[in-house]
């Protein structure tokens, strides 16, 4: 389990251009298969995935424990039905950056340096998505444990539009029309188009 040392307004908080500059220095993995942004074990992780010319991108709400060579079963799922819809590699990114295996211990505030970088984050991996970037919801009810969390998906739908991104879903939604988490989803599970401005509408009480 990752428990948070403390609220990430404490944390001396790398940009996302310095955390890629030093990955070309610093990395243990293999770079010709692993995206890892930091590239070493932290309170907060930008992203995790593979190199690949067609990426789903894959969103959750915050990462858990999770490395190259090391992933944890939400991960291995998600690398699986990757796969199984036809992209040769995925990318994990969170709607907030902070590791925490348990939401509970998210940060309370939002912290808007963390939140600035991760977008700048989410521009780098649109822009390895190709003109029409796949970007799998697979956030599952968590998204309610925190308020901010719906403003941070706001300007993450906004980046996507810049972007042309195509938004989808897998498996069933929730009662409350949450995106289905990836975990405990069959291997040949396919994904669907989700209506992402629809859901924060929702979301947002409009």
């Amino acid at each position: 389990m990752h428990i948070p040392v403390c609220e990430t307004q404490k944390v001396n908080i790398l940009t996302f251009d310095d955390a890629l500059a030093t990955r070309e220095e610093s990395a243990v993995y293999d770079r010709e298969k692993w995206l890892y942004i930091p590239d070493f074990y932290s309170e907060y992780r930008y992203i995790l995935g593979t190199v690949g010319k067609k990426p789903l991108i894959t969103i959750g709400i915050n990462p858990s424990t999770a490395e190259p060579d090391n992933l944890d079963n939400t991960l291995k799922s998600v690398s699986r039905i990757a796969e199984g819809n036809g992209f040769d590699s995925f990318i994990m990114f969170n709607v907030y950056a902070q590791r925490a295996t348990n939401p509970d211990h998210m940060d309370k505030a939002l912290n808007e340096n963390l939140h600035r970088e991760n977008m700048r984050a989410f521009r780098y991996v649109l822009e390895r998505g190709g003109d029409e970037p796949a970007v799998w919801a697979a956030w599952g009810a968590i998204v309610e444990k925190r308020d901010y969390l719906k403003k941070c998906l706001r300007d993450m739908v906004n980046e996507g539009n810049r972007y042309n991104a195509r938004w989808y879903m897998a498996g069933k939604p929730s009662i409350k029309g949450h995106p289905h988490h990836p975990l405990y989803l069959r291997k040949d599970e396919k994904i669907r188009p989700f209506d992402v401005e629809g859901y924060l509408n929702m979301l947002e009480g409009k």
